[in-house]
């Protein structure tokens, strides 16, 4: 079994902030996708925000099984075309998982259909992060909690839809609490938010974050055939009914008429 991951990123503040840059010089995609390549059963090729259709292309989804998205200085600069793309492939079974700042990426805040809003403060505080899942999958390998010695706080209220599982809670020297690692189901595909990654502290150089994320990409990927069908709606014809049924009362649609969408 290889897996194949995409490794999203921005690829700004490592551009335009010195602390960022030196941290990581070939860029926090590349950092993610080395850590992913520890695991010999996931391959990780990058794509940036600069790069022609920001790097997901169809070619480039149809080849991957697990998409990996860091944003946060412009999420507005991110085709509506493209989210729309990704979206079809997570519905069809392609793995999501959402980083940090990306949860007020276009495509995490469409897929959950809520604003995806949280408190925040930037004070390099230390992250206690709690696994409430021991058995679960992404937990795997890792102590009951494992604590960033700097990190960017998250706090409660954050304003998504209950999730399928809550994976891990983590709590600030500040005192706040934040559910930091949650698991949806859109369509076919899986998805994992997870809550640490800010670009001015080395969080994606900590052992047990990039543990977490070759959990995550194996706990995500879906070995079937991509679901294509999710998107049809056929108009089924009376004669193909599974007890025979006969037609009464007006309609609005011929025999095999496609439907209003």
């Amino acid at each position: 079994m290889t897996i194949r991951a995409t490794v999203w990123g921005e690829n700004i503040h490592e551009h335009v902030n010195e602390v960022v840059g030196k941290l990581y010089p070939e860029g926090m995609h590349e950092t993610i996708a080395q850590s992913l390549r520890q695991d010999k059963n996931i391959t990780a090729r990058t794509a940036v925000l600069q790069d022609a259709e920001h790097g997901l292309t169809d070619s480039v989804l149809s080849q991957t099984d697990v998409l990996l998205w860091w944003g946060h200085k412009d999420h507005s600069a991110v085709a509506e075309d493209i989210v729309e793309r990704v979206a079809r492939r997570v519905w069809e079974g392609m793995g999501l998982i959402v980083l940090h700042s990306g949860h007020y990426s276009k495509i995490f805040k469409k897929l959950m259909g809520t604003p995806c809003s949280l408190h925040w403060r930037e004070a390099g505080e230390r992250e206690r992060i709690w696994v409430t899942s021991p058995n679960h999958p992404i937990a795997a390998g890792l102590p009951p909690f494992f604590e960033l010695e700097n990190e960017e706080m998250y706090g409660e209220h954050f304003s998504v839809p209950e999730p399928l599982e809550t994976v891990f809670i983590s709590w600030f020297q500040g005192g706040e609490v934040f559910r930091s690692g949650l698991t949806y189901k859109r369509g076919a595909g899986s998805i994992f938010y997870f809550r640490p990654g800010h670009e001015t502290y080395p969080t994606y150089h900590d052992v047990n974050v990039g543990k977490v994320l070759r959990n995550a990409v194996t706990w995500a990927y879906n070995p079937a055939a991509p679901l294509t069908s999710i998107h049809d709606a056929p108009n089924t014809p009376v004669e193909q009914s599974h007890e025979p049924i006969v037609e009464r009362g007006g309609k609005l649609h011929k025999p095999g008429e496609a439907g209003y969408k």
